[in-house]
């Protein structure tokens, strides 16, 4: 079919390549857009056509992990292609109502956009672990031809729609990013545990009661000696002495350790190590393993890169990868621990694997993303559990049936979880609609509902496995249905 004056490629080695390295779905052609013009044309084109079947996924950085950001015989938008553009607006001293901000691209990394706000004195409010994402694909690609700026009281549906959407409504082309002041330096402090209920209640300490002290809190498991070397690429500070407390005679004891983060605000009068003394004084980890490092504010967003540089120098980052992240109740956590330790017992595990409380009332309920519902009450009812097991699955040492089984023991994790404890899948994967109705529960009749109205011809993210294309001659005519969206996201 004719695209007009845009010029499409034939599929690059790169279309159906992800980090999960899993699935490989080839498109029929690739669009490297060089203004977001470029996208609002390719979906007009498709929305007009009587009998095209194509679809669209917008690629960004390419860290989906089950093939979220392909597209089988359709056509992959490569974010990256649009000129990277950063404007800041910096906040007029005394006006009431005044705040920094920053326009930026949706191709562009957020290693990019830290580094150009540092040099101003600021910084994003909030974080991604990992910096090398696209800023379009982390708020989650959002979609017509129609150009449309959103924001939470502007096309607010749209807006919320696009957060936590997978993809389905629209592609980000710009988004709008609150800024705060910077610090220098961070404190970054590591203690360890043999007590799950302690490892848990504290770290709840620190989100809860302490939020107004402490600047970053996760925590993740340590299975053995070698993840705990892993754990420490990153960690500026010695292992030699926490070996022998933790590993001594070849014990496989399963250990916790929190990492959290205070930011030096010494220019305020705040003493980051005072702060540190105060909340670890609180702390209930075993004698004598706390461990602290000053480093820069950068060095510390960018911890999971020198992570990435190891692996990738012993050969182990571009492997297979089948993660599974999941949400789960405060009630459930020690529950879903015991669950999720029995079942990969049995095999090697090679990979962090994270566990650490949000908070419930942080999420904006009208947002796509679904959390899991809770009988708690009070305080203990807002407090949810990230759960991400991080695996890596190098084919030298796994081979397809051992893919395989690691796969198998996310299903099963999955399966008991969602089932028994009400847990939800983060970055959820599912393949039948059966599946997608079970997720999104409550949830799923408002989700049709957007769906129709943002890209009523099925046309993006056919990698979500949630619809299947329509052709035009099948469109439901009313008012709303103008097609795939491409967004501007505003924050304000």
């Amino acid at each position: 079919m004719d695209f007009g004056p845009l010029k499409l490629i034939q599929t690059t080695d790169t279309a159906s390549l992800d980090f999960g390295r899993m699935l490989f779905n080839t498109p029929s052609a690739v669009l490297r857009p060089q203004s977001p013009k470029d996208i609002s044309l390719l979906l007009s084109f498709l929305s007009a056509s009587s009998f095209s079947k194509v679809t669209v996924a917008a690629k960004g950085a390419g860290h989906s992990i089950n093939g979220q950001a392909q597209a089988l015989n359709g056509i992959v938008v490569e974010m990256g292609s649009l000129p990277s553009s950063i404007k800041i607006q910096t906040s007029r001293n005394g006006e009431k109502g005044s705040f920094s901000y920053v326009d930026v691209s949706g191709g562009t990394l957020w290693v990019e956009l830290l580094e150009k706000t540092l040099k101003e004195g600021l910084a994003p409010r909030s974080w991604t672990d990992y910096l090398y994402l696209s800023i379009g694909g982390t708020l989650s690609n959002a979609g017509t031809g129609e150009l449309v700026t959103c924001s939470p009281s502007k096309s607010s549906e749209l807006f919320y729609a696009a957060l936590g959407g997978l993809g389905q409504f629209g592609i980000i082309t710009s988004a709008r990013i609150l800024l705060q002041e910077a610090p220098k330096r961070v404190k970054w402090v590591r203690t360890f545990y043999d007590d799950f209920d302690k490892f848990i209640k504290d770290q709840e300490m620190l989100v809860v009661s302490m939020s107004d002290m402490v600047d970053y809190v996760e925590g993740f498991i340590v299975l053995s000696e070698e993840s705990l070397q892993s754990s420490f690429i990153a960690f500026p500070a010695k292992l030699g002495p926490i070996i022998p407390q933790l590993f001594q005679g070849g014990t496989s004891q399963v250990y916790y350790s929190i990492e959290f983060a205070v930011h030096d605000q010494s220019h305020k009068g705040i003493n980051p190590d005072q702060v540190v003394e105060k909340i670890s004084r609180k702390m209930r980890y075993m004698p004598s393993l706390l461990y602290s490092v000053e480093v820069s504010y950068f060095d510390f967003l960018n911890r999971v890169r020198m992570e990435e540089m190891n692996l990738r120098q012993d050969g182990q980052w571009d492997v297979s990868h089948p993660w599974l992240n999941m949400f789960v109740p405060k009630t459930e956590i020690s529950q879903f621990k015991d669950l999720l330790l029995e079942t990969i017992s049995s095999t090697p595990f090679e990979g962090p694997i994270l566990i650490y409380p949000i908070l419930r009332d942080k999420w904006n309920s009208n947002a796509s993303v679904v959390l899991p519902e809770s009988d708690a009450s009070g305080g203990d009812k807002n407090v949810i559990y990230v759960v991400g097991m991080l695996r890596s699955a190098n084919p030298s040492t796994c081979s397809k049936k051992c893919l395989d089984d690691f796969l198998r023991q996310n299903r099963q994790i999955t399966t008991t979880a969602t089932r028994d404890m009400g847990g939800k899948q983060y970055l959820p994967h599912y393949t039948g609609e059966k599946q997608w109705k079970e997720h999104f529960g409550g949830k799923w009749k408002r989700f049709l509902a957007r769906k129709s109205e943002f890209d009523p011809l099925n046309i993006l993210a056919p990698g979500q496995s949630i619809f299947k294309r329509k052709s035009s001659s099948s469109r439901n005519h009313h008012a709303s249905s103008s097609g795939s969206k491409t967004i501007k996201h505003r924050s304000q």
